[in-house]
């Protein structure tokens, strides 16, 4: 049995991974910088809504936990698009039935789910212990706790799971060899909420990822347990229309009457929700390798994406998933386990931080575009004709856990044979596969 094994971060990828371990009889502590999430009365408007897809869920039917999640998720069969003049059009997730979905949870509850369970298992949980100091070659990590105490450790492995600007990784790139790459997003978000009707009903369609494509920007919202609607507006950080622009209420409030009415009307607060939801950056991050010695990085320290195709917790969840196989095949031979979960997932998390990239510019703007509703029209009608032969990208990545750079590579291929097609015999071609 491994002892002293030290999670930093208790979020959604930490508190998985520590469930994980202790099912494989490894114990665990983890660190978590913040206040008990279980234990708060969580702020509004700080973390973007969650879209659990097919590689979350294996992760989580494999430590039992799928059955309990189902219960706080709500799914998802399509995109439901809000036009300039207010109407609606549902382009299902599944071109070929319209029967799969992705599923709306919340973050916060789904977290509490799962420390929950790692408490339930044995796994210690240290809140408000904030890492300070980390020394990889002498292998010391220093806490300040909520008492101010400082305290060090000397964990006999170290799992990096304190998100996209993680201590670690920030220790592990001062090293000769390990390159990094941080680039953020002209555009920002901020987030907005529609409260259930008068009997607690859902005021948009409840089983829809509601999204307003404005070609430069957009809104989407995904609905919540209690009838309620989390919205995200994601909007350019400078220029004529931008967050730079927003800065009065009056100017706020005007620009949703001007591209939100529909979204507007149901937000009973807007001008509260305006001032006081904070507007936050994003950022992909890649850096490589992801260890040295007995100190490894996982989920966003090891590759932040933004959160355009709704896979962040999904690629965080299958990390987990690929590094207990690994571990399963090489009990407690950890330089070898780590090398090849890095060899093995960085062309795949490169992948999906690219796709991520590519999904904002469909969600903002092409799903409105006249060529890509052909192109999508053609491949629903393959699809129709051939489902075992043919998958769309979004099929792919979501609702199959082929390697993400293996999807891309195949949609790269798809792409150019569709558009071959509708250049030389239009769109309700259906070539035999």
């Amino acid at each position: 049995m491994v002892d002293s094994v030290c999670i930093l971060g208790g979020g959604l990828v930490g508190s998985l991974l520590s469930i994980f371990l202790k099912k494989h009889n490894i114990q665990s502590v983890i660190y978590e910088k913040r206040p008990d999430i279980r234990l708060q009365n969580l702020v509004a408007g700080r973390s973007i809504n969650l879209a659990l897809s097919t590689r979350g869920w294996i992760a989580l039917e494999k430590v039992g936990l799928k059955t309990e999640v189902e219960k706080i998720a709500i799914p998802m069969f399509g995109r439901m698009i809000h036009t300039f003049d207010g109407q609606q059009k549902m382009q299902p997730y599944s071109l070929h039935d319209g029967k799969k979905a992705i599923f709306s949870v919340s973050r916060a509850e789904l977290n509490k789910l799962l420390l929950n369970e790692a408490e339930k298992l044995g796994v210690a949980l240290h809140f408000e212990y904030k890492a300070t100091k980390v020394e990889i070659d002498s292998n010391t990590i220093g806490f300040r706790n909520a008492e101010n105490e400082y305290i060090k450790i000397n964990p006999k492995l170290c799992f990096s799971a304190d998100g996209a600007f993680s201590l670690v990784r920030s220790e592990l790139i001062k090293n000769s060899g390990f390159d990094y790459e941080q680039k953020y997003l002209e555009h920002s978000y901020q987030e907005f909420h529609i409260p259930a009707d008068a009997n607690g009903n859902w005021q948009l369609h409840k089983n829809a990822l509601h999204i307003w494509p404005r070609e430069s920007f957009m809104l989407i919202a995904l609905p919540n347990l209690d009838g309620s609607f989390t919205c995200t507006l994601f909007l350019q950080n400078r220029g004529e229309v931008s967050f730079a622009n927003l800065n009065t209420i009056q100017k706020a409030k005007y620009f949703f009457e001007t591209y939100f009415a529909d979204a507007l009307a149901l937000m009973p607060n807007f001008e509260t929700q305006f001032e006081q939801n904070p507007i936050s950056s994003l950022v992909t991050i890649k850096t490589f390798p992801w260890h040295k010695n007995n100190y490894c990085l996982l989920g966003d320290a090891a590759h932040a994406i933004v959160p355009f195709y709704g896979q962040g917790m999904n690629c965080g969840f299958e990390d987990c998933s690929i590094l207990m196989e690994l571990i399963e095949k090489k009990p407690e031979n950890w330089t070898e386990i780590f090398s090849e979960f890095e060899l093995s997932r960085k062309p795949n998390t490169d992948a999906i931080a690219q796709m991520a990239l590519d999904n904002f510019l469909e969600m903002r703007d092409l799903v409105t575009d006249e060529h890509f509703l052909k192109l999508k029209k053609m491949e629903s009608n393959i699809i129709t004709n051939y489902p075992q032969k043919w998958q769309s990208q979004y099929e792919m990545v979501t609702f199959s856990n082929l390697a993400y750079s293996e999807a891309l590579e195949k949609s790269k291929e798809n792409k150019l044979k569709l558009e071959n097609w509708l250049q030389n015999f239009g769109e309700n071609f259906v070539p035999e596969l």
